[in-house]
């Protein structure tokens, strides 16, 4: 299994929109980071866990030829933005793109892709085929199993997802006890930064 990460950032990037914190001002290459996306490679299978706003770009800076399916943690913008650009892929592979979410993301992606999903198509518009996916059961992908790991993000549930011994959450400020299970014994896991301190979001502009 190889992983790339395609973006660490926050749901707007790092460095933020007119900020001139010490961190958005850097001319250090790790204080540039896009929005969060993974990209796994898996018995010759490529997947990527959200498309977000930089997805064109992300995918573009990894050189990445091939994609085989999408996989949504939740509907926000930060992470499904850029799904219209899915459709290189569907010229270059001549097929539907699968996607899996929820049935509260899959709902979502229609309304925010309409024209996707429209009864006469554009010529041109991204193919997508929806995969609803139950939050607490697993599904095979190409015979690859892959795990929902139901989280909260404050008050709206996310998923993570497990493949083999690899996990990726993001977004969670909670974690329920049934989730910590599948967790268990996980070779790799990847998490949102957290804290003890409660703390909602803001930023500080000077």
């Amino acid at each position: 299994m190889k992983i790339t990460f395609l973006g660490t950032g926050t749901s707007q990037g790092v460095p933020v929109i007119g900020c001139a914190c010490e961190v958005c001002q850097s001319l250090d290459y790790r204080d540039k980071r896009l929005r969060s996306s993974v990209h796994i490679e898996i018995d010759g299978v490529s997947l990527v866990i959200d498309t977000g706003p930089d997805f064109r770009q992300q995918m573009l800076r990894e050189k990445i030829q091939n994609l085989d399916a999408v996989l949504f943690t939740h509907s926000h913008k930060d992470h499904t933005a850029g799904l219209d650009d899915v459709r290189a892929y569907n010229f270059r592979n001549d097929k539907d793109m699968p996607l899996y979410g929820t049935a509260d993301v899959l709902k979502q992606l229609k309304t925010e892709f309409y024209y996707a999903f429209s009864g006469d198509p554009y010529p041109g518009i991204p193919k997508l085929s929806l995969h609803e996916i139950s939050p607490d059961k697993s599904f095979l992908f190409n015979n690859i199993r892959i795990t929902p790991l139901p989280v909260w993000h404050m008050k709206l549930p996310v998923l993570g997802f497990r493949i083999g011994d690899f996990t990726y959450i993001t977004d969670a400020n909670q974690i329920p006890a049934e989730t910590l299970q599948k967790i268990s014994e996980s070779k790799v896991l990847v998490l949102n930064a957290l804290q003890i301190k409660k703390q909602y979001f803001s930023f500080q502009f000077r």
